[in-house]
C-alpha cells in the first residue's frame, strides 16, 4: 500500500446501517434493525455533503454492491464513494467494526479471530460503542486499530466519556460514529480523513492516525423512539416469544404495555417512559465504567434487574 502524496480533507461517515441490516443481527436479536433505503441514505449524504460512506450493516456486506450499483446509475452522487464495511457480532456478543474488507466475516467468533481476519484482508478494524451498556468490546478494544470515543446513540453520555479515556491511556487512534439506524441521524457525527478519496489511501490514513473527528452530535429522544417504535412494529412476535422464553413472569406485563402501545403509539406516556429509562440507565453506566459493576447481566436484558441495580 502506497503512501498518498496529494491530501485531501475528505468528510466521511464510519457508522451507519441501512435496511440490508435486517435479519443478521442474530437469534437473539429482533430481525428488524433498519428501514433506510439505499436511495434515502445516498440523497441524505449528498444533502450534507459526505463524501466517502461505509456502511456498517450488521454481520453481512449484504446490501454494498447493490448500494454502489445505484449509486454509479445516479450522476448526482458522482462525488461520493461508497466503500465496504461490517460490523461484526462476536462470541461474547460485542461489536466489532471492520474497513475494507471484501469477504464477510462471520459473526459468533472470537474478536481476536475477527481482528485476524480484518488483518488478512487488509482492513482496518474498530471498536464501536466501546463501553455501552451492551455489546461492547470494552477492555478488549485495545486490540483493535481504532476506537469510537463518541458515538451518537450513547445517550447515557458517560459511556463516550469513559471511552475517550480509555483511548487517551492507550493512545488509540479515535473517531466518531453516527451508528444511524434512522434517516435524520446520517452524517451525526463526520470524521475527516486527510486522504485521495479512494479506498488504499483512507485505510492508509486510518492506520495513519490521518483522521480529525469533525462534528459529534447525539440522537435526538424522538430519533432513539422511532427506532424503537420501528422495532416493535416489526418484531412483535419475536419480542414476545422472547419474554415468553427468557422472562415468562413478565408476559402478562408485556402484554399489557404492549395493548396500551397500540391504542396510541405517539402517546406522550412513552416521552415520559423515555425520560424514566434513562435517567436509570445512566446511573448503570456509571456504575458500570467507574463504579466496576459488573456489566454482564445487561445481557440478560431483564428490566428488573437493571432497576434494582441503579439503586
Amino acid at each position: 500500500m502506497q503512501k498518498c502524496i496529494l491530501k485531501l480533507s475528505i468528510r466521511s461517515e464510519f457508522h451507519c446501517h441501512n435496511l440490508f441490516s435486517n435479519f443478521h443481527l442474530g437469534k437473539e436479536e429482533p430481525p428488524y434493525d433498519c428501514n433506510v433505503t439505499i436511495r434515502d441514505q445516498l440523497d441524505l449524504a449528498n444533502d450534507l455533503n459526505l463524501e466517502a460512506l461505509f456502511v456498517t450493516n450488521h454481520n453481512t456486506l449484504e446490501g454494498y454492491s447493490q448500494m454502489l450499483k445505484y449509486k454509479n446509475e445516479h450522476h448526482k452522487f458522482k462525488n461520493i464513494q461508497v466503500y465496504p464495511a461490517e460490523e461484526i457480532t462476536t462470541d461474547t456478543g460485542a461489536h466489532v467494526l471492520a474497513y475494507g474488507i471484501h469477504q464477510e466475516i462471520p459473526a459468533g467468533i472470537t474478536i481476536e479471530e475477527i481482528v485476524d481476519e480484518i488483518k488478512k484482508q487488509s482492513g482496518v478494524s474498530s471498536a464501536p460503542h466501546p463501553f455501552s451498556l451492551v455489546d461492547a468490546l470494552r477492555e478488549k478494544a485495545k486490540i483493535c486499530d481504532m476506537i469510537e470515543v463518541f458515538n451518537s446513540n450513547n445517550i447515557d453520555v458517560i459511556s463516550n466519556a469513559k471511552a475517550n479515556q480509555f483511548a487517551l491511556e492507550n493512545n488509540m487512534i479515535k473517531v466518531s460514529g453516527s451508528d444511524s439506524h434512522v434517516s435524520s441521524t446520517l452524517g451525526r457525527c463526520v470524521n475527516v480523513i486527510e486522504s485521495e478519496n479512494t479506498l488504499d489511501d483512507i485505510l492508509y490514513a486510518m492506520k495513519h492516525n490521518q483522521i480529525k473527528i469533525s462534528n459529534t452530535g447525539y440522537t435526538l429522544p424522538e430519533e432513539t423512539l422511532d427506532h424503537i417504535k420501528f422495532k416493535i412494529n416489526n418484531s412483535k412476535d419475536y419480542i414476545f416469544d422472547y419474554v415468553k422464553e427468557h422472562h415468562p413472569n413478565a408476559v402478562g406485563l408485556f402484554s399489557f404495555l404492549l395493548k396500551v402501545y397500540e391504542l396510541d403509539q405517539d402517546s406522550y406516556l412513552w416521552k415520559v417512559f423515555y425520560k424514566f429509562c434513562l435517567y436509570f440507565l445512566k446511573r448503570i453506566s456509571y456504575k458500570i465504567n467507574y463504579q466496576n459493576l459488573d456489566s454482564n447481566f445487561m445481557n440478560e436484558r431483564n428490566p428488573l434487574a437493571i432497576f434494582t441495580k441503579s439503586l
